[in-house]
């Protein structure tokens, strides 16, 4: 046989045509496995792409969904992100602070073209997945320190639901002048929570001025001031509903957005919003009484970074009755609405938290 094999290599006549076929079977079956390889990675770039989206979609979904609920949200996000064969929730884990974590697997028998002549008809493809979705502000507790000014004005957070375009009234903090004091006049505030058509005061302070002949002997917090050659004395009380309450606590888990309007009558701008750069600026945000400082003009606030969590943070408006930005060196002399917010941050629906790890 090796004789034979010899003497066809040697030989001088015939065709050359049987030794190129032979030649040319390697090169194509080289070439094919290229193709096979080369849609193998695509396929896998592809699965890759829609299984990242889909592990963040069933991030959004509510905290009280079953994992079983979330498999089959999984599963329909990734076929509608073109993503081939089956993907799986292999866990979902949620801390006691809140931090949860998703992971999930995707894999697909790809069909072969070319590998099949090696008896290789499929080359299974997978990718994984994982994400974490840090804590977010899910409640926001507001109580009010201290309210002044000739101008009544209202104070209203307001709150879009996931799944919504329209912003619903969630809490009012309104203030009416009681008609006496100088130069600063003092009133009456009132905090109301909204539930729909449901409202409920939760706080009221109740500030009552007076004039006197000196400043002697004052009870204790109270607000002295002298204009118009009188002296005035400015006492204020609050009083919780219920009596061992803290202000307002208002739910925000449900909420995708979130942002607070000041509506002043007699001010100009009549109205302010903490979203809209060209008045968020009349407004003071701080880690203390002593530290707030105003927002830089054009500016949007968001809400839910501006709430602390898990701790008080300080708030104040100035209602548009001065010029603004204020010179730091004036620091919140000009601010007249002050309130505290405090923050309770666990797991929530926000997209804006979600970040992937893998």
């Amino acid at each position: 046989m090796f004789s034979s094999a010899r003497n066809f290599v040697r030989s001088e006549s015939g065709s050359m045509m049987p030794l190129m076929v032979l030649l040319t079977i390697p090169l194509l079956l080289a070439v094919g496995f290229s193709v096979d390889y080369t849609s193998a990675t695509t396929t896998r770039s592809n699965m890759q792409n829609a299984l990242d989206a889909a592990v963040i979609s069933i991030t959004t979904m509510p905290t009280t969904t079953s994992k079983a609920d979330r498999q089959v949200a999984l599963q329909q996000a990734y076929v509608a992100n073109s993503g081939q064969g089956t993907a799986a929730l292999t866990s979902v884990d949620v801390a006691a602070d809140g931090t949860a974590s998703f992971r999930a697997t995707a894999s697909y028998p790809m069909p072969t073209n070319f590998m099949s002549i090696a008896r290789i008809n499929t080359v299974n493809v997978g990718v994984g997945s994982s994400v974490r979705k840090t804590p977010a502000l899910t409640q926001a507790d507001f109580r009010v320190t201290k309210v002044s000014g000739y101008w009544n004005k209202t104070m209203t957070l307001y709150g879009t639901q996931f799944g919504s375009t329209t912003a619903k009234p969630l809490m009012t903090i309104s203030y009416k002048y009681n008609g006496y004091g100088d130069p600063k006049g003092y009133g009456t505030t009132t905090v109301t929570t909204i539930n729909g058509s449901t409202t409920t005061v939760v706080q009221k302070q109740v500030c009552t001025t007076s004039t006197v002949a000196n400043f002697n002997n004052l009870p204790s917090g109270a607000i002295t001031q002298t204009g118009n050659g009188k002296k005035y004395v400015t006492t204020c009380a609050d009083t919780f509903y219920p009596a061992n309450g803290s202000g307002a606590v208002i739910d925000v888990s449900q909420m995708d957005q979130l942002y607070l309007q000041m509506d002043v009558p007699s001010g100009n701008p009549k109205t302010l919003k903490s979203n809209d750069p060209s008045t968020s600026n009349r407004l003071y945000i701080g880690p203390s009484q002593t530290n707030m400082p105003e927002v830089a003009t054009g500016q949007k606030v968001d809400i839910f970074t501006a709430v602390p969590c898990g701790q008080t943070g300080y708030q104040a408006w100035e209602d548009g009755g001065s010029a603004v930005p204020t010179a730091a060196s004036v620091g919140t002399s000009q601010a007249d609405f002050f309130y505290t917010v405090t923050g309770k941050c666990a797991f929530n629906q926000r997209p804006s938290e979600t970040v992937l790890t893998q």
